[in-house]
């Protein structure tokens, strides 16, 4: 089967250096170290998942690689909003346009009408898409195992740590599990295999005991039903990233408020 996580990132290259001519990074750059003197709100990804009673982060994803568009007509101004207001701990905002129908101004959009921690969700794989996202008002970014080396990791880990952005480092499988010792604000285990995408929730339980439970641990992908929930909680999970069970019906924030309930029967 066809890898499709190496032909995302192949894209990812070339879009990157696209985007590089668009805005050059010596003005990119100078733009954020401006925003960054005049002060941003920080806002913890991890601390809000910690303290949540529910760590739910809910994400904002209006097509898949796999399954194509989920919700073609999903706005940043409506669907984010009722999120926060459904009690969503944090949001995830694909920003890959491509192949998950996401944009930059997505987040630029949403930031001004929430106040819930945003993650940045998209194949980082160079130093100008951290300055990107603490541009548009992002607090965290998602830096994937599978598509980055441990020194690009750790490099890019520590860049986003100096532009006072968080990292979720996502792990796939028990050969990344070296992963960790970088100093990372939270550990993801993403269900869905991004080379098939064929999903398995059970990754999230045989990864759980070979976690440092001293990290804020996040089960990604595959989650749709609230018993789930407090199984991976049991496992010492204390995110959950869930997208598609929301986003593909008529109305995600109420999916969500009903999600939560069914959590606490």
């Amino acid at each position: 089967m066809k890898d499709i996580l190496e032909e995302i990132v192949a894209h990812k290259r070339i879009e990157v250096a696209e985007q590089k001519e668009q805005t050059p990074p010596r003005k990119l750059y100078a733009e954020v170290e401006r925003m960054m003197a005049e002060g941003v709100t920080k806002r913890s990804l991890s601390q809000a998942l910690a303290q949540d009673d529910y760590g739910i982060i809910a994400e904002f994803k209006r097509k898949s690689p796999s399954k194509g568009w989920i919700k073609e007509d999903g706005k940043p101004e409506v669907i984010p909003p009722s999120y926060e207001k459904a009690g969503a701990a944090a949001l995830s905002i694909l920003t890959d346009e491509k192949y998950f129908g996401g944009s930059l101004d997505f987040i630029k959009k949403a930031r001004p009408l929430v106040n819930l921690p945003i993650l940045r969700k998209d194949f980082i794989i160079d130093e100008y898409q951290l300055f990107q996202a603490r541009h548009i008002g992002a607090d965290a970014v998602l830096l994937i195992a599978a598509d980055l080396s441990k020194q690009e990791v750790r490099s890019l880990t520590a860049l986003a740590h100096e532009l006072g952005l968080e990292v979720l480092l996502e792990l796939h499988s028990e050969h990344e599990l070296d992963y960790v010792e970088i100093d990372v604000d939270a550990v993801g285990v993403n269900n869905r295999n991004l080379g098939t995408f064929v999903t398995d929730v059970q990754n999230s339980f045989r990864l759980a005991v070979r976690l440092p439970q001293d990290k804020v641990l996040v089960s990604e992908s595959g989650i749709s039903n609230p018993e789930t929930i407090r199984l991976l909680r049991g496992a010492g999970y204390r995110g959950f990233l869930i997208g598609e069970t929301f986003m593909k019906t008529d109305d995600p924030g109420q999916a969500l408020h009903q999600f939560i309930i069914h959590s606490y029967e």
